[in-house]
C-alpha cells in the first residue's frame, strides 16, 4: 500500500511529486484523499510510526510511548501545562476522544469581522460539514449510553438548570470500551487511520512514516523542496537517511506546534508572525468523589457537554465543560500530590468523576495566547503565560465545577491544586477565593492546539489567506488547526476536517 517505514528506508533518495503533505492527521489525510481522487501524485510525510488496531492493546503506558508527542510528556517550557498531542499515522485523530462540533457561528462571525475572513461563512462551509459528517459517521451519542462519568455532568446541569447537550462522535460500531485515547482496537473510531488515509493510499499516495520534515527550501515566491530525516522509532534519533522531496505544491499539515517550528527552521518568518497567537484551550479540572462506583475508564470518554458559561461577558474568558476519562496514568499525573496523599486519592479512583473546564482563549481581544519558538537544535518550545484574565477564568471554572459536582451528588470535590481544596458543601465554594491560580499552582493541560500560523486577509497580521495559501509563497499551504486566528470554544477536529476538504479544489486547480 505504498507505506514506507524506517526499516524500509535504508538509503537517502530524491523524490518528486505534485503535492507533498507534511502530516497525516485531521488536516493532511482528507486533503490527500481528495487530491489523489483528482489524479495528482501525492507524497505524505509522517514523523510518527505506522500503528494500527493490532498494535492497540489498551495499555496506557504503551499508548503514551507510541502514539503521543514526546511520549505524552510534551509540555510548556515552564512545565506548567501538559500538552496531549498525537504522534503516529493519523495524528491526534488516532488518540482523540471522538467529540465533533461544527465551527460555532459566533466564531465564524468573529473571524470575519476581526480578521477579514469573509469567505468563511456557515453557508460556504455547510456542504463540507455535511460531507465530513457522512464520511466519518458523525452522529449524536445517546443520553442512555452515556457512562456514569458523563452522567455526573448531565445530572449536575439538570439539577442546576444549566444548558447541556449530547455530543456527536465519529464512531461506527463503537464497543463503548472507553479506551479511545489509546487507539481503537476494533477500528470503530472513524479517524484518519481508517477513513481518508486508506482512500489516499489505495489511490496511489506514497506515505513515508518515521520521517521528519526538517525544513522547506524556498525562494521569495515559491517553495522548492522539503529536506527530511528518517527517524529510528526506538531511539527517536535520525538514522542518517535523508529524503529530498521536490514538489510542485507543499502543504504543512503537522499541527499547531510542529508546523510553526517547521516554518521557523525554514526561515519563513519575515514578518515575525510565525508561532505567535498560539492557543491551547487550557483545561482545569475537578475530581468529584461519590459513594457509588463511577468507573470512568469504561464507556465513551465524552458524550455530554455544557456551554452554559462559554459567554461570560465582554471582559471575561468563557469556558465549556466536558469530562475526561479516568485511566490510571492520566489521572495520577494530573494529581499534583505525592506519597500517602496520592495513594489515598488513587485508591478511590473508581469512585471519582473528572469534570473539566476548557477555556476559549484568543476570543477576548486582549488575549494573545502563547508562542511557539525553536531551541538551538530546532525542537519546538512552547511558552504560554497565564494572564490575569485566565487566572480569573480558572478560579470561576473551579467554583463552577465544584458546584456542579456537588449538585450531582458528590460527597466531596477536589481542586487538583498543589495544595488541593476539598469541598463538601456549597458554603465551601468560597475556599477557591483563597487559592492561587496560574502555572504550577494547579494542574493545567491541553488536548487542543491551535494557531501559530493564522489565517487572515491582512498579510501583515496573518500567515495564510482564507484559502489557506501563504500570502507570499504561492505554492505553500497550511492545512491544520494552526491556521485558526482564535480558539473555537468547541473541540476542533471537525473544523480541521472541513477546512481540509475545502482546500482540495483550491490546490487541485493549480494543476
Amino acid at each position: 500500500m505504498n507505506i514506507f517505514e524506517a526499516k524500509d528506508l535504508t538509503h537517502s533518495k530524491d523524490i518528486s511529486c505534485d503535492v507533498c503533505i507534511i502530516g497525516s492527521g485531521a488536516g493532511g489525510s482528507p486533503l490527500a484523499a481528495g487530491l489523489v481522487e483528482k489524479g495528482l501524485n501525492v507524497v505524505m510525510l509522517e514523523a510518527g510510526s505506522y500503528q494500527t488496531a493490532k498494535n492497540f492493546r489498551m495499555n496506557e503506558a504503551e499508548a503514551l510511548r507510541n502514539l503521543y508527542q514526546e511520549g505524552g510528556l510534551r509540555a510548556t517550557s515552564d512545565l506548567g501545562i501538559t500538552i496531549l498531542q498525537g504522534k503516529s499515522v493519523g495524528g491526534s485523530t488516532t488518540i482523540n476522544w471522538t467529540t465533533c462540533f461544527r465551527t460555532p457561528e459566533k466564531i465564524l462571525t468573529l473571524w470575519q469581522k476581526r480578521f477579514g475572513l469573509f469567505p468563511l461563512t456557515s453557508e460556504e462551509l455547510s456542504p463540507y460539514f455535511q460531507e465530513v459528517e457522512r464520511r466519518l459517521n458523525i452522529r449524536p451519542w445517546s443520553e442512555e449510553a452515556a457512562n456514569a462519568n458523563n452522567k455526573v455532568l448531565l445530572r449536575g446541569c439538570k439539577t442546576l438548570g444549566w444548558e447541556s447537550s449530547v455530543l456527536k462522535r465519529n464512531v461506527n460500531g463503537c464497543a463503548n470500551s472507553g479506551y479511545c485515547g489509546m487507539g481503537c482496537p476494533i477500528n470503530a473510531k472513524q479517524g484518519m487511520l481508517t477513513t481518508y488515509l486508506p482512500e489516499a493510499l489505495n489511490g496511489g499516495m506514497r506515505l513515508f512514516c518515521n520521517t521528519r520534515a526538517d525544513r522547506v527550501e524556498s525562494s521569495t515566491t515559491r517553495a522548492e523542496r522539503i529536506l527530511a530525516s528518517v527517524i529510528d522509532p526506538k531511539t527517536n534519533r535520525p538514522t542518517g537517511v535523508r529524503l529530498n522531496i521536490k514538489s510542485k505544491v507543499i502543504v504543512s499539515a503537522c499541527g499547531a506546534i510542529n508546523g510553526p517550528a517547521l516554518f521557523l527552521r525554514s526561515g519563513l518568518n519575515d514578518k515575525n508572525l510565525v508561532g505567535k497567537r498560539t492557543f491551547i484551550h487550557p483545561v482545569v479540572a475537578i475530581a468529584a468523589q461519590f459513594d457509588e462506583p463511577i468507573n470512568g475508564f469504561h464507556g465513551a470518554p465524552q458524550s455530554i457537554s455544557s456551554h452554559q458559561f462559554i459567554n461570560r461577558g465582554a471582559d471575561k474568558i468563557g469556558f465549556f465543560m466536558e469530562t475526561a476519562p479516568i485511566h490510571s496514568i492520566l489521572t495520577s499525573s494530573s494529581v499534583p500530590t505525592f506519597g500517602k496523599d496520592k495513594m489515598q486519592f488513587m485508591s478511590q479512583l473508581n469512585h471519582m468523576s473528572v469534570l473539566i473546564a476548557i477555556h476559549s482563549d484568543g476570543v477576548h481581544p486582549d488575549d494573545v495566547g502563547g508562542t511557539v519558538s525553536i531551541t538551538s537544535s530546532g525542537r519546538p518550545k512552547i511558552d504560554y503565560p497565564i494572564s490575569p484574565l485566565l487566572k480569573e477564568a480558572f478560579r470561576e471554572a473551579h467554583k463552577t465545577l465544584g458546584t456542579l459536582g456537588l449538585a450531582a451528588g458528590a460527597k466531596r470535590c477536589y481542586s487538583l491544586h498543589t495544595n488541593p481544596v476539598s469541598i463538601e458543601k456549597n458554603d465551601d465554594i468560597s475556599l477557591f477565593e483563597q487559592q492561587k491560580y496560574g502555572s504550577l499552582e494547579h494542574i493545567i493541560f491541553s488536548a487542543h492546539q491551535m494557531g501559530g500560523l493564522p489565517m487572515g486577509k491582512d498579510p501583515n497580521q496573518s500567515v495564510v489567506n482564507s484559502d489557506l495559501r501563504h500570502h507570499s509563497i504561492e505554492n505553500l499551504f497550511v492545512v491544520d488547526g494552526s491556521v485558526f486566528p482564535t480558539s473555537l470554544g468547541v473541540n476542533p477536529s471537525q473544523t480541521i476536517y472541513t477546512l481540509s476538504l475545502r482546500a482540495v479544489n483550491t490546490i487541485a486547480n493549480l494543476f
